[in-house]
């Protein structure tokens, strides 16, 4: 008895809280984000890791979801709504992925800016055609030894570069999707810098990711858009 009892128990997947209710936010978030008239959307992404930083994953030999965990985001400049999101790693696979599931939760005629990721350049054009106007905000950073280690850097040129179309130039932004990552390390405990409280796993890491942003479109209400959710502005 005590043999059957103790292989019949759930596996941790299927007992896992985290990995349910963040998939169930993702799968929700897939359904109910689209037809979203944006006219002006951010992208960006958000760094964190996966059990390890990636030079000690390197150093181990850990398999290759060990490391660098990257989080693409698109907002919507006026409703601040999250349109689309992918967790992975900083690639071209990731890359489509996240501006495919973009284009599905979008309609109508749009200016996007992104950072200067050169896997944007073309995939964007490619995975949202001819309704958009692209440009990219590409910054210059200053870097010096005798900065401090975790201050800020130094900005010291942007470049506004037209990619597609004929984008509003007082629109070229990407500091709505800058700040977004300011709250994600301040909501979600597994962002935080200089702790232990990282993800062990990555589908433990896209689960919380998934769930925050299923919150905070639909429940947390926005100072910046009158006191009420993103999904409800939009």
């Amino acid at each position: 008895d005590l043999h059957r009892r103790r292989h019949s128990f759930p596996t941790r997947r299927s007992s896992d809280l985290v990995l349910q209710v963040g998939e169930l936010c993702d799968r929700f978030l897939a359904k109910r984000v689209t037809n979203v008239e944006a006219k002006f959307i951010e992208m960006d992404e958000i760094w964190g890791f996966v059990f390890c930083k990636a030079r000690t994953a390197t150093e181990k030999g850990h398999s290759p979801e060990v490391g660098d965990a990257w989080t693409w985001l698109a907002i919507d400049a006026e409703s601040k709504l999250i349109l689309s999101h992918v967790t992975g790693k900083r690639d071209e696979p990731s890359c489509r992925a996240f501006l495919k599931r973009l284009n599905n939760a979008t309609t109508g005629r749009a200016q996007v800016t992104s950072d200067g990721l050169p896997l944007y350049t073309y995939n964007v054009p490619m995975h949202m055609g001819g309704r958009i106007d692209f440009a990219q905000l590409i910054k210059t950073y200053k870097s010096t030894q005798t900065e401090a280690r975790y201050s800020p850097a130094t900005i010291t040129g942007i470049d506004k570069t037209v990619r597609f179309g004929q984008p509003d130039a007082d629109h070229i932004s990407t500091s709505y999707a800058e700040r977004f990552n300011l709250s994600i390390r301040m909501h979600n405990r597994r962002m935080t810098r200089l702790t232990n409280a990282h993800s062990k796993t990555g589908e433990h890491h896209a689960a919380m990711m998934s769930l925050f942003i299923a919150y905070y479109n639909f429940c947390r209400k926005n100072e910046a858009v009158g006191k009420v959710s993103p999904a409800m502005a939009a």
